[in-house]
């Protein structure tokens, strides 16, 4: 990790903190940009798929949204759609401003919740900047999400919604409730295996918080990105994990269909598989040769 630095920038008056991965030797290079999925920290094996990136020859930068990980924001475990957003479009901002990095080639990666993320800012924004996308196992239909957690857990978490919402009207603190559990658990994500698999993910001796404010019950089943695929005229790799039982496949099948420069990839796993061994390397091996068959060779635009 001896090209890996930590960094920070500023989203909306505070501190983001991330790494930055350099690419031995590289200069005017594009850069990815990653962040994780639904609670998701960076030390979640970020690290493995900036690493596999910098090798590669790109640099990349890692970073947790506010209210995560080591970056501020009080109360903690705060998860809200349009501030990730801004953070997302604040890390691209200071990315474009860093020594060697080609600010006219810069990638999005996203994951899970954060793959519905990169979909949406690239399509929205319509920044000339941003050359490609790749979504992994991504979030594309909330109403599709929601239905998949069937409707006595959807009542279950509006509740404690509900809940915490007007706690934040009163002043109190956050009601939170567990990011993942067992199946018939009051938590996040509950589908067979995720406990499992994401302890997987965790580096050893770390411990993350593992709690999320459930204010956000009330807008992830609106929040939908598979809506904007027609509008991204970029290249877009979408990685599809077809036994995922966390995020729908489905949505994202037919969102990387309707995109018109989409590129879908299915591998015959569950949800967090993709993340670690063996798997991790062909679906990391895949997303590098997508980069090197759309972002190899100098920037094009026009200045």
């Amino acid at each position: 990790m001896g090209n890996r630095k930590d960094i920070h920038f500023i989203s909306e008056g505070l501190k983001c903190r991330g790494w930055f991965f350099k690419a031995p030797g590289k200069a005017n290079a594009p850069c990815v940009v990653l962040a994780h999925g639904f609670c998701g920290v960076k030390e979640l094996r970020l690290d493995a798929y900036a690493e596999a990136f910098a090798e590669a020859g790109y640099h990349a930068l890692v970073f947790d949204y506010r209210h995560f990980g080591d970056s501020e924001g009080d109360p903690r475990q705060i998860l809200d759609i349009k501030k990730q957003h801004q953070d997302w479009r604040a890390a691209i901002r200071f990315a474009k401003g860093l020594p060697a990095v080609d600010s006219h080639r810069m990638v999005l990666w996203g994951t899970s919740f954060s793959g519905g993320h990169v979909l949406e800012i690239a399509a929205k924004d319509q920044d000339p900047d941003i050359t490609a996308v790749i979504s992994q196992a991504p979030h594309i239909s909330g109403f599709a999400t929601a239905a998949a957690s069937g409707p006595a857990q959807s009542i279950r978490l509006g509740t404690a919604a509900l809940l915490d919402l007007a706690n934040r009207i009163m002043g109190r603190k956050p009601c939170y409730v567990p990011a993942f559990g067992f199946p018939g658990d009051l938590a996040a994500m509950t589908a067979p295996g995720v406990v499992e698999g994401v302890k997987k993910l965790y580096p050893p001796g770390f411990e993350a918080d593992e709690r999320v404010a459930a204010r956000i019950f009330l807008s992830v089943g609106l929040y939908s990105p598979g809506r904007l695929a027609k509008l991204l005229n970029i290249p877009w790799l979408v990685q599809v994990a077809a036994n995922d039982l966390t995020t729908p496949v489905k949505p994202a099948v037919k969102a990387a269909k309707n995109a018109p420069k989409g590129e879908l990839l299915v591998y015959p796993c569950g949800h967090f598989d993709v993340y670690v061994p063996p798997l991790f390397q062909q679906t990391v091996g895949d997303q590098i040769r997508f980069l090197k068959k759309h972002m190899n060779g100098a920037s094009h635009r026009v200045l």
